[in-house]
């Protein structure tokens, strides 16, 4: 735990993470590269190589309702272990809202965690492999209803096929074959994945425009 904010675990404060987002609520704890809040109704996981600065602020700022001993849900923990890597792990299985571009929250559930990427299963995008590094937030569901309120198995497949250890290495299994990459607005990108090598994707678009991007700024991907 940083030592230099450790008196405000228990306090109020603001958060400023990537992308100009503003978070408020109680700090709770603080890991080694993770912080967690509490924003009145649910617990969010914040990377902090995601936090670009962050104050106390007072009641009057924002009313939210402190955390009991039965608020839930959030993982069992301590500080010691509070880490984004422990905490995936821990959240496999169970339903999250995860927070990656702009305001396009991704419910459904972790499925495999991997080196530097994690599988996620979405009702509306079926399996996805998800970069570490792009996620802002991750907030636990509080209930065990899952997402939209479907049944779960839609929402949490039987079967896990084996995955390549790092980000770079799963997108190559998928070569020649076609798919998105960020998932949908502005910044998607979709075609046939024809190449893939160290930090580079040649993707080909629909009417064979080739597009080179970097694998360090593609935060999903999803086959179609």
């Amino acid at each position: 735990m940083n030592k230099i904010i450790q008196s405000l675990v228990k306090e109020l404060v603001q958060i400023e993470v990537s992308g100009k987002k503003i978070l408020k609520g109680v700090l709770i704890d603080l890991g080694t590269d993770l912080m967690v809040i509490f924003n009145g109704t649910d617990y969010l996981y914040i990377p902090t190589h995601h936090v670009h600065g962050f104050r106390a602020i007072q009641k009057n700022e924002f009313e939210t309702i402190f955390p009991t001993e039965s608020s839930s849900n959030q993982f069992e923990r301590n500080s010691e272990d509070l880490t984004l890597q422990n905490t995936l792990h821990q959240a496999m299985g169970k339903y999250s809202e995860i927070y990656l571009i702009d305001d396009q929250p991704l419910h459904g559930c972790i499925t495999q965690v991997m080196a530097d990427y994690f599988e996620f299963y979405s009702p509306v995008y079926k399996t996805m492999y998800i970069s570490t590094n792009h996620l802002k937030w991750l907030i636990p569901y509080v209930s065990n209803e899952g997402p939209y309120r479907l049944d779960s198995t839609y929402v949490n497949p039987l079967v896990k096929a084996p995955l390549e250890n790092t980000f770079n290495a799963q997108i190559e299994k998928f070569k020649f074959k076609m798919g998105v990459f960020n998932i949908g607005g502005s910044k998607s990108h979709i075609g046939k994945i024809i190449n893939v090598e160290k930090q580079i994707v040649e993707l080909e678009k629909a009417r064979e425009i080739k597009n080179y991007l970097n694998i360090d700024h593609l935060k999903t991907f999803h086959e179609v």
